[in-house]
């Protein structure tokens, strides 16, 4: 029996870091772990057509800070901020509704698109959808990551694909994928096709090279805004 690890999760700490950075004890961390959840499926679910790569939560106290990082930031932005400010006031009217919160949204533009494992399953997801060949979409994202400059590459599609009685598995597999190498830089998504035939599941890894101590980003900077703590309190 296979015993299979999540590649990111098994990376942590080491070239990736945690989507959310917060800190609370009990039932604090249960109410913010599951709001943290609902906010970025939300934004994911909002936001299909936009190429939304990551969604990174923040928060210190009576703050909150979310970027999204997407391949496609005019879309969200709108013209002259306006979409980006409809977005802000949905979150908030639906997550923080009556609650006096000092929320801030960020959008950055992905450096290469078609090197995130999640921008890469989503454009998948929508070839299938549109009842393209499950082996031309293979080949075809395989080619596009390949072409984006990646070392490695795996596509995976599970279902009932072509329309077929019997579910199955097939893969494309470019490149390596050094999985048990803690230094490769691997960036793993999954996503669901809902075609007629039922649904499609996919799965893609990209091998982006390796990150060595040196080349290490500093991960850990806050981007929410925190207290003056210089600041006399009154006698």
């Amino acid at each position: 029996m296979g015993h299979k690890v999540h590649p990111k999760a098994f990376r942590l700490n080491t070239t990736t870091t945690w989507p959310s950075r917060w800190f609370a004890r009990d039932e604090r961390y249960k109410e913010l772990l599951k709001q943290d959840v609902q906010i970025r499926k939300y934004l994911v679910n909002e936001l299909k057509d936009a190429q939304v790569s990551t969604v990174n939560i923040e928060r210190s106290r009576g703050a909150l800070s979310v970027t999204i990082s997407t391949g496609k930031p005019g879309l969200i932005i709108g013209h002259s901020g306006v979409g980006i400010e409809d977005l802000k006031k949905k979150v908030l009217k639906k997550f923080f509704f009556g609650q006096k919160v000092q929320f801030q949204l960020n959008v950055v533009e992905a450096p290469k698109a078609s090197l995130e494992a999640a921008i890469v399953a989503r454009q998948a997801v929508i070839d299938l959808e549109r009842r393209l060949p499950f082996r031309r979409v293979l080949k075809s994202t395989v080619e596009r990551v390949k072409k984006a400059g990646a070392l490695g590459t795996k596509i995976m599609v599970s279902g009932r694909l072509g329309g077929a009685e019997i579910a199955r598995r097939e893969f494309v597999h470019w490149g390596k994928i050094p999985l048990t190498n803690l230094r490769a830089d691997i960036d793993y998504a999954r996503d669901t096709a809902h075609t007629t035939a039922g649904t499609i599941g996919v799965k893609v890894w990209v091998y982006r090279g390796d990150i060595f101590e040196q080349d290490r980003l500093s991960q850990y900077q806050p981007t929410t805004p925190t207290r003056n703590r210089n600041r006399q309190s009154p006698r």
